[in-house]
């Protein structure tokens, strides 16, 4: 059992948290991991790996659990489309294979968070110095100059206090670290909702050209369709559409509502089989900072953005490696705390820069209305997906490339 104190303390069993922790006892760090789930949730959201996470997950040890053919492995993917949705067109595809030689891994890997989460588990298990320790609800923290308690509440429902000499905060969008930090969350909230669905129907045998991922341009319903492996064969297909405000929870999420739109993407006879859906609401937002005092922040805890482009979840993961670096450099005495603030600007600066800006200006133009300013971007994307260079100089920023480059080049 390790020293109750000498630890540092992960709030939040996502694929962050499973990330954060195994990156930092990786380097030696003692960690304990706390969910207040009884379980790792089997949550249907991110799954699109891009290149330099894929590089950070096979050094983080994961690379026989990613490229597993079983259906708890990912699925490579290099090619995504953009296309109108009310002609089904190809407007532009764009091809990240065009940066092999240049990249380790050129291809995005569609690989469901939770199954990300699940192969980390048994490695944090085995390390010797790192616990988890599910029903275990983060109630509030004290730091104190060396250290810093959280409040839980344990299995067996008794209040506890940990100590560690850090906690790090990856619970969320709508994190309790955060708050009980008092770490202001600075940004807006979509007035519509999204919706996400998935059917085990293959729209790639229906003779349209579809691959993995697809944007749809539509003014009044744009669609994201992209596949994951899912129970395994035929996979999940998963379309993701906005819910404008007039439109209720209850005529969202009922049966009828959920067919018309899967339906509108593809009409057949009888209804499609649907594993799962969710409502949710969309925030664009940043945390004031990601470290305050012991307190750190990473993942959604610390910043949350649309799906579009499916960069959420990847700037999470940069986050954990990155804080996981500092991290062990200052429990090692390899450096001063100073480096934290570092990790804030870095992280800061790849979201707000890159993340959020990037994430806003696609769905902008995903739901274009103005028929001239949408024509011109259409144009343009063609242009670009057909120019070599410029093919690639959008594959660099799309894939993240580039935000974490000038994201780890600041001091």
């Amino acid at each position: 059992m390790m020293q109750t104190d000498n630890r540092v303390i992960v709030s939040g069993c996502g694929p962050v948290g499973a990330v954060m922790t195994l990156a930092l006892i990786k380097k030696g760090v003692p960690v304990t991991l706390i969910e207040q789930l009884p379980d790792a949730a089997e949550d249907q959201r991110a799954a699109t790996i891009h290149p330099p996470t894929v590089a950070m997950l096979v050094e983080l040890g994961l690379e026989k659990e990613m490229f597993s053919n079983e259906p708890s492995g990912g699925m490579e993917a290099p090619l995504f489309q953009f296309r109108e949705r009310e002609t089904g067109d190809l407007i532009a595809a764009f091809d990240i294979s065009l940066l092999k030689g240049e990249v380790p891994y050129p291809y995005v890997v569609q690989w469901e968070q939770y199954k990300l989460v699940h192969a980390a588990l048994p490695h944090i298990r085995a390390s010797g110095i790192g616990e988890v320790r599910f029903s275990t609800k983060f109630l509030g923290l004290t730091q104190t100059a060396d250290a810093v308690e959280a409040t839980v509440s344990n299995a067996a429902g008794e209040t506890e206090t940990l100590r560690g000499k850090y906690l790090i905060g990856t619970d969320g969008g709508s994190s309790t670290v955060r708050r009980a930090a008092q770490i202001a969350f600075e940004g807006f909230t979509y007035p519509e909702r999204f919706i996400k669905i998935g059917t085990t129907f293959d729209f790639g045998t229906i003779g349209k050209g579809y691959c993995t991922r697809n944007y749809f341009f539509d003014p009044d319903e744009w669609l994201n369709l992209f596949k994951v492996k899912g129970y395994g064969p035929p996979g999940i297909w998963r379309g993701v559409l906005p819910v404008r405000e007039a439109e209720t929870d209850e005529a969202a999420l009922g049966m009828a509502g959920i067919q018309r739109r899967l339906q509108s993407i593809y009409q057949k006879s009888g209804d499609y089989d649907i594993p799962y859906y969710a409502l949710y609401a969309v925030h664009q937002r940043v945390a004031a900072t990601f470290n305050k005092g012991r307190v750190l922040l990473a993942g959604d805890c610390a910043h949350v953005n649309n799906p579009i482009g499916g960069m959420g979840m990847n700037g999470g993961l940069h986050d954990a490696v990155n804080l996981a670096e500092k991290l062990a450099d200052v429990w090692f005495g390899r450096a001063d705390e100073r480096v934290l603030d570092r990790y804030t600007r870095q992280r800061r600066t790849a979201q707000i820069d890159y993340v959020q800006a990037q994430t806003i200006e696609n769905k902008r133009k995903l739901e274009e209305k103005d028929p001239a300013a949408r024509r011109q971007h259409l144009d343009d994307l063609r242009r670009t997906s057909e120019d070599v260079a410029r093919h690639k100089k959008f594959l660099y920023r799309s894939s993240l490339i580039d935000s974490l480059s000038s994201a780890n080049a600041v001091e």
